[in-house]
Parts: structure tokens; C-alpha cells; sequence
């Protein structure tokens, strides 16, 4: 179970300034936006430099959908994720990019957010959902291709239905990459229920915090961790209960000193890693 913290939560504009804010929050693994390596904004044989000059590993990769807009639930319900239709080109091309330089380093696991997914009741051959399903199995595919597997971040749907979309899904090796403060800015059930739930296809877990939305349709909080309504004692034991054994990114996508705000979360997890090590010895 490595800490590692996401490339986006650091606002690097070069692979020289993240490796040098990785290091200035105390960490060693990275889990990197590769948007800036597809598009060419970043060169990955720079990137690979400054990380072992500085001692860093890329733990893993995320694929950033194109015009994903999240000023407030409604925009962000239009345009996140691979739902709509005139972004679908698009973002394929973006997922066969992302993955080859997903190969490149070495990686064997993508996350990105698929979009709000429709419940299975009610949605029948031709609908919205079987586009949506089809075009997921198509870059889960391309991923295959490249060796590496993918996982949905959590939150735009409630733990029950991203269930079902996995399952209609067939692809064994798609997975979850579990966020709780997502759960609580999208309005979309309790954290430590969903993992439970969701558990047997969780493949990393990303440490952020949240509080919940009091207006419904309108977006929740995101705070420092610790200072939110996520339960950590409780998820932390959710996570040994059910054996996962998965590495833990630290996202934080709010504030004025991201720094700062990583050191404490990552303080937060090696304090329940180490409760939890004490209590087996």
C-alpha cells in the first residue's frame, strides 16, 4: 500500500516543478495526469529524468476526457466523462494516446472518470446506456491492448449502479479507483457503505475529503482531510477488512497550499497504517 499524491493536486507546470513539489510534501509515488505527455506539452524523457534524479515512481495514470466542465452538477452531468456524442472521437483518440504512453512507463493501471451512468432499469438496447456501455468496453479494450487495465473513479453514480455497469459491462478487469469525497460532493450515498460494496473491483483509493451538499443538486465541499464527513478510522478498517491491499493517492483539488494540505493527509494515513500495524504486533 504505497502513498503516493496525483500529479493534478500539485498545479506543476513542468515535469521539473512536480518532481520538486512531490518531494517538498514528503512523498516518493505519483499517480500522473497524462494529458501533458499525449498533447506533447511535456516530454516524457524529461518527466522520467527529474523522477529518478528525485527518487519519484509513477504508481499509475489518469485520462482526462475532453470539455469536462465542472461548474456545478448540471455542466458537469453534460459533459463529464465519455457521454457526449460530439467529444466521443475525440476522446477515443485521447485514451489510444494515453495508453501507449501508459505502456511507455510501465504502468499497469489508468483511472478517469466514465461520465454519470445511467441506472440499468428502464434502459434497453439502443439507449443512452448501451452507447455509453459500448464505447467504455471500446477504450477498456484499447487499455487491454497496451497491457493495462482501467478503473472508473467513483462518485457520479451511486455505488449500486456502478455495480451494474460493471457487471454489464464483461470486462473482469476494469476496475474502481475508490474516492470518498466523491461520494459526498456528488450527493451519492455513504463512503464506507459504498466500499464495502464496491470492494472486490476497487484497484486504488484516492485519500480526499469532503462535506456533503445542504441544497440537493448543487455540489458539496471539499476540505483538508480529516476536517470533512469522511469516517476514516471506519474506511481505513473497511479496508483491511475486506483485504485490500491497493495503493492510497492523496487528491486535493481545492485551497491555497496544496503543499500543505498533502503533508497533512499523508500524516493522517501513515497515522492509521501505523494503528493498524500496532495493533497486529
Amino acid at each position: 500500500m504505497q502513498i503516493g499524491v496525483c500529479s493534478w493536486s500539485l498545479q506543476a507546470h513542468d515535469p521539473a516543478a512536480l518532481a520538486e513539489r512531490v518531494r517538498a510534501a514528503g512523498l516518493e509515488h505519483v499517480q500522473l495526469a497524462l494529458e501533458p505527455l499525449r498533447s506533447g506539452h511535456w516530454s516524457l524523457g524529461e518527466l522520467e529524468r527529474r523522477f529518478s534524479a528525485a527518487g519519484l515512481r509513477t504508481l499509475s495514470g489518469m485520462l482526462g476526457c475532453v470539455g469536462e466542465d465542472y461548474t456545478s452538477l448540471a455542466t458537469i452531468r453534460s459533459t463529464g466523462g465519455v457521454r457526449p456524442d460530439r467529444h466521443w472521437a475525440a476522446n477515443l483518440e485521447r485514451a489510444r494516446g494515453a495508453a501507449r504512453i501508459a505502456r511507455q512507463l510501465g504502468l499497469s493501471l489508468v483511472s478517469f472518470h466514465a461520465g454519470f451512468l445511467p441506472h440499468r432499469e428502464g434502459q434497453g438496447p439502443g439507449s443512452e446506456r448501451e452507447v455509453l456501455l459500448e464505447r467504455l468496453r471500446r477504450i477498456a479494450d484499447v487499455f487491454a491492448e497496451q497491457g493495462v487495465d482501467v478503473a472508473f473513479e467513483t462518485g457520479q453514480e451511486s455505488a449500486a449502479t456502478l455495480i451494474e455497469v460493471l457487471e454489464d459491462l464483461d470486462r473482469p478487469r476494469v476496475g474502481i479507483n475508490f474516492d470518498p469525497a466523491n461520494m459526498l460532493l456528488y450527493d451519492m450515498g455513504d463512503p464506507i457503505e459504498a466500499l464495502a460494496l464496491l470492494a472486490p473491483r476497487v484497484r486504488q483509493v484516492h485519500i480526499k475529503d469532503a462535506r456533503r451538499t445542504e441544497v440537493p443538486g448543487t455540489w458539496g465541499s471539499e476540505v483538508p482531510v480529516g476536517s470533512g464527513q469522511v469516517a476514516w478510522g471506519a474506511f481505513f478498517d473497511t479496508l483491511f477488512e475486506r483485504s485490500l491491499a491497493v495503493d492510497l493517492v492523496i487528491e486535493r483539488e481545492a485551497g491555497d497550499d496544496r503543499i500543505a494540505d498533502v503533508r497533512r493527509a499523508r500524516d493522517l494515513v501513515r497515522a492509521e497504517l501505523d494503528r493498524r500495524a500496532g495493533a497486529r504486533r
